[in-house]
């Protein structure tokens, strides 16, 4: 079994599999050579290869990840205290695109439930959504309620509550309502009820032009102020979407049609040879039949930018990833 491993034959660093004990003499797996280490290093950090000189950069995964605020010899640990981060303000970068060289295989298809719009959902959900936090408690009554239908392609029911829709100005609320608005419009709900209450400051007239194209049999609206009985009248329009999505039934969908969001999961010091490697081979995968995945946490990118930046489909895109990341106006 390995103990200690280089990820990459540029690397300067190699991995600690397991707990290394100062005086032990370890096979490095992508080497040909044995590591003796001079200090004790915890699994999932780091030892030196070779000196590294005050300065110099270390390299893992073929690339500098940081630099040595201090001489480093061969066989101690590498870690916080002797690496500091390459990062400092805002850089000028170059666009060396890199795209992965994949062959396509035959279209691969999954099974899912394609929408009036031509997106493809990969659930069957019935959602209640409230604008503003003042009516969670409904919809969570609603939600309550709404559970004895779940069953056959009625998959789920589920409120998404949150305290906003009201208070906020500028960008606070502006994101509020696109987020409020993409929720209704998403291919994973077979069905949605916008709960507003009637006085908050992003109303359901205020999102609907937020939504543009929606399926208005899928998508209803209630105002808990325009209703004698929010509940009842609730559910009455509950009743009416979970008919509808009775009918709909899974069929085979390209995979070009998905979109997969990839979320840090509690990441520990052997992710970096573990799962995300796979992710992004998973990606790379996903890309090349035409779909897509959306990468999160954009704070994670700082030290790999580059590598991302270079695998931009287009220079245009390159460009807003820069803005992005110099924290300059960006919308990708």
């Amino acid at each position: 079994m390995n103990e200690l491993i280089r990820i990459n034959a540029n690397d300067s660093v190699a991995v600690a599999l397991r707990a290394l004990k100062t005086g032990e003499k370890i096979p490095v797996a992508g080497a040909d050579f044995d590591a003796e280490v001079l200090e004790d290093i915890p699994m999932g950090h780091k030892i030196a290869l070779k000196d590294i000189h005050e300065g110099e950069s270390i390299i893992k995964y073929g690339f500098p990840i940081g630099a040595a605020k201090c001489e480093i010899k061969k066989g101690h640990h590498v870690h916080t205290e002797n690496v500091h981060t390459l990062l400092s303000g805002a850089h000028d970068y170059e666009y060396h695109p890199t795209h992965p060289k994949l062959e396509s295989a035959d279209p691969e298809t999954f099974d899912g439930y394609i929408r009036f719009d031509g997106r493809v959902g990969v659930r069957n959900e019935l959602w209640i959504i409230p604008t503003v936090g003042c009516v969670n408690d409904i919809a969570l009554t609603l939600e309550h309620e709404a559970k004895k239908f779940m069953g056959g392609s009625v998959e789920n029911v589920r409120a998404f509550t949150h305290p906003y829709g009201c208070s906020q100005m500028a960008d606070d609320q502006e994101n509020t309502r696109k987020i409020l608005a993409d929720l209704a419009t998403h291919p994973n709900a077979g069905g949605v009820l916008m709960l507003g209450l009637g006085c908050e400051n992003s109303g359901i007239d205020t999102i609907k032009p937020y939504m543009k194209n929606f399926d208005s049999e899928r998508v209803k609206f209630l105002i808990s102020q325009d209703v004698h009985d929010e509940i009842e009248s609730g559910m009455n329009i509950i009743r009416g979407l979970v008919e509808k999505m009775k009918s709909d039934s899974r069929v085979p969908c390209p995979v070009s049609k998905l979109i997969v969001g990839l979320k840090c999961g509690g990441s520990d010091g052997l992710s970096g040879i573990t799962a995300n490697p796979t992710i992004g081979y998973f990606s790379d995968m996903l890309v090349a039949q035409g779909g897509a995945t959306i990468l999160t946490e954009v704070p994670e990118m700082f030290g790999a930018e580059t590598i991302l930046m270079n695998r931009c489909k287009d220079e245009e895109t390159y460009k807003k990833t820069v803005s992005l990341i110099n924290m300059r106006n960006a919308s990708l």
